[in-house]
């Protein structure tokens, strides 16, 4: 492993569990890689825009013109995603807001989800180009999402195992730090988070 790029995403900053539990995976990582490079992009530091026409037009017209007349709108997108493709490994570290994710981590995949630089139009459908990584995902929630009757509301993990599917990383391990507001059970809901970090393999 060379080099592992962590999102993080929570505007929560100490507070957030999954900071916390994304700060316990990090450890791990770098005792068990002491040689990687680790790159660490905050979207609440670092916010990004959400797209608009312009941008729009250079990172997906056919059209190369229209692409050239536009490429500087196309330049965080860029840095993005040679961001994204350096890396061997990607930890995304997100809350669950109203079952989804926030529009944050929404923006920085509509950054870097790009034709012709991680998917390409074939004739059978799509082609990820993002091939040979692994991703983990490390996710927190107020309720218990993971299983029982509030699985069918998630659509944070299922989502985002698809969008990285898309792109050609089928590698993909997740984490859950829930149940935080369920007083019986949010006590264990680090220490539990903890040990699936233990249990992971890298």
């Amino acid at each position: 492993m060379k080099n592992i790029l962590i999102i993080e995403v929570s505007p929560r900053g100490a507070s957030s569990a999954s900071r916390e539990a994304t700060n316990i995976l990090s450890a791990r990582l770098h005792n068990a890689f002491p040689g990687a490079k680790f790159t660490y992009r905050d979207l609440e530091k670092d916010k990004l825009p959400h797209l608009d026409d312009r941008t729009i037009k250079a990172i997906a017209s056919k059209n190369p013109v229209e692409a050239e007349t536009n490429k500087e709108s196309a330049a965080l997108s860029d840095e993005l995603i040679a961001e994204f493709l350096q890396s061997d490994l990607v930890v995304i570290g997100t809350p669950m807001w109203n079952f989804g994710v926030p529009s944050s981590l929404k923006a920085w995949i509509d950054l870097i989800v790009r034709p012709g630089k991680t998917f390409n139009y074939i004739e059978a459908g799509v082609l990820g180009l993002a091939t040979g990584k692994k991703a983990i995902l490390v996710i927190a929630s107020g309720g218990v999402f993971s299983e029982g009757p509030w699985k069918p509301w998630d659509f944070v993990e299922p989502y985002l195992r698809q969008i990285l599917k898309f792109i050609g990383i089928e590698d993909v391990q997740a984490v859950r730090v829930e149940g935080l507001n369920i007083p019986a059970i949010a006590g264990n809901s680090m220490p539990n988070a903890r040990k699936a970090i233990d249990r992971l393999a890298l």
